[in-house]
Order: C-alpha cells, then sequence, then structure tokens
C-alpha cells in the first residue's frame, strides 16, 4: 500500500522567476505559458490578438517528445508532420517580434518575416546534435527580422556603407570585451584600418529614424513631441516669412536703387567709391540710397 506521500504527485520546481511572476494580475480573456528558450524560462502571456489572422491565444504548444517525433517524419518528408510542426511553433515566433515591438514595424510584417525564418530553420536543423530546437531557432528568426528590418529601412542605405556599419558594430562588441569599456571611433578606426570619418558616418546611416511627431512626454493634457524639443533657428518661420517680404521689397526697386544697395550693403563699398563705378555723383547715391531704404521700410 502506497503511503499519502507517494500516492500525492510532486509538484515540479520551477526558477524564481516562474514562481514569483504568479502574483501578476493579467486580463482574463488569455492565458499564460512558459517557454523554454536557450534552457531559461520565460513567462508569456497569450491573450486575444490575432496576428495575420491567426488568434494568438489559441496557437497550439508541442511537448519535446512530440516535437522529436514530428522531426523525424518530416526528414522523411511527411508534409502533414512539417504543417503541424510549424503550427506548432508559432508562439516561438511570437514571443521573438515582441523583442522588436519598439521598432515601429506592423506585427503582421514582422510575424510573416519570423515564420520564414522559423521554416529555413526547420529545413536546416539538424537532430543528430542533441540541441534543442528552440534554441537552434531563435537565432535564425531573429537573424530573418533583422535582415528584414535592415532591407526596408525608411532610408535607404548604400550596401558599401551598410557593410562598414556591420564590421564596426563587430568590432565594437570585440573592443568592449577586450577593453572592458566602450571604444572610441578612433580606435574602431584602427581595429578596421578604415577612416574615422566613414566609420561614424555609417553607424549613423544606419540609425533608426523618428519622426518629428514622436511622443516623449505626456502628462495627460498635453504631448509633448521631437520637434518641440529640437528648433533651427537658422531657418524657422520668422525668418522665411521676413526673407520672403525681403525679397520682395527689392524686387519693388529700381535697377540702379538695386545695384547702389548691393555695392554698399554686400560688397561694403563706401557712397564715394560707388559714385565713382556708377557714373553719378556722391549726393546722387545718397539720396537713392535713402529713397530706397525709406520704401523698403514702409513695405516690409
Amino acid at each position: 500500500m502506497s503511503t499519502n506521500g507517494e500516492a500525492r504527485q510532486k509538484k515540479p520546481s520551477f526558477p524564481a522567476e516562474k514562481r514569483l511572476s504568479r502574483s501578476i494580475s493579467l486580463p482574463a480573456d488569455g492565458h499564460t505559458e512558459y517557454i523554454r528558450l536557450g534552457g531559461v524560462y520565460k513567462l508569456m502571456y497569450f491573450g486575444k490578438v490575432e496576428i495575420c489572422g491567426v488568434n494568438t491565444a489559441k496557437l497550439p504548444v508541442l511537448s519535446e517528445e512530440k516535437k522529436d517525433a514530428l522531426l523525424q517524419r518530416i526528414k522523411q518528408g511527411d508534409a502533414e508532420a512539417r504543417t503541424e510542426f510549424i503550427n506548432g511553433n508559432l508562439k516561438l515566433v511570437l514571443s521573438v517580434i515582441q523583442r522588436f515591438a519598439s521598432r515601429g514595424e506592423n506585427p503582421d510584417d514582422l510575424f510573416q518575416v519570423g515564420c520564414i525564418g522559423l521554416i529555413k530553420a526547420i529545413d536546416n536543423f539538424d537532430t543528430s546534435h542533441g540541441v534543442r530546437f528552440s534554441t537552434y531557432a531563435v537565432p535564425m528568426i531573429i537573424g530573418e527580422i533583422r535582415r528584414y528590418l535592415r532591407d526596408n529601412n525608411a532610408i535607404r542605405v548604400s550596401r558599401s556603407v551598410k557593410d562598414t556599419a556591420y564590421r564596426a558594430l563587430q568590432a565594437n562588441e570585440l573592443l568592449t570585451r577586450k577593453l572592458g569599456r566602450d571604444p572610441t571611433v578612433k580606435e574602431l578606426a584602427a581595429e578596421l584600418d578604415l577612416p574615422a570619418e566613414e566609420i561614424a558616418e555609417a553607424l549613423d546611416a544606419m540609425a533608426t529614424p523618428i519622426s518629428l511627431f514622436e511622443p516623449v512626454f505626456c502628462d495627460g493634457n498635453d504631448t509633448v513631441c521631437v520637434m518641440d524639443q529640437i528648433r533651427d533657428h537658422k531657418s524657422s518661420d520668422e525668418n522665411w516669412l521676413e526673407e520672403i517680404a525681403l525679397r520682395q521689397a527689392i524686387d519693388s526697386l529700381s535697377e540702379r536703387e538695386r545695384r547702389i544697395l548691393a555695392l554698399r550693403y554686400y560688397r561694403g563699398k563706401t557712397q564715394m567709391e560707388v559714385a565713382e563705378e556708377t557714373g553719378i555723383s556722391q549726393a546722387q547715391v545718397s539720396r537713392l540710397e535713402k529713397g530706397a531704404l525709406e520704401r523698403m521700410r514702409k513695405q516690409l
């Protein structure tokens, strides 16, 4: 006869992250599941959200034993097993695209691109290495999404500039581990044997553009956008209007008056020098200059 302790099923031991997360309050129209990524359990909430017409709350999850069985059938050319395996790993794609939520891309597009990475991982996965499929698939899905984001930037950047930027990022990671700090642009230039200006321009070209109307602060009533935090004092609206009005005022002058003002205020000549160049007296230059300025003041 078995004792009460033997008959009672032993509760599984979860990581601290999993135990503490049980106190989190989540909406009732979905469910949570623990997804194992790289040997670490991550608590994921799957609510009633449709992506590409798929209800993410009802996506199936396969056990490791089921995955192994399906992979064997896939290697034998079983199309139905391949479809079932893809559908059983769509939550893995969903968990990956959440990392790119802040990029402002359409979730449907990211989900489709992630599914392409998932299919590539299925086709290239080798079961003989003894590695979990999720461990192999996650980098493949991330790489496919990053490739999509790189090739579909709002600003088109040449391939050579992109290659320089990615080489600089790899060198930055290498030097960070080596030096224990972030390297300078000059140190990156020395590592890659490239001009520092070229590296700086390449890294700037790969930066993600943001909208001038992107909100940076909101107190509930008033929203502060990026446009409110930056200003071009040389090209403000007031300067544009003043420049337009000044051009209109100058166009209203006669040819001789415009020439006199150009010589006096753009070339810095005296009235006597202007008189000698235009063939009139200094008194006439003074009278014409004064009359032109007076009419321009009235028009402005």
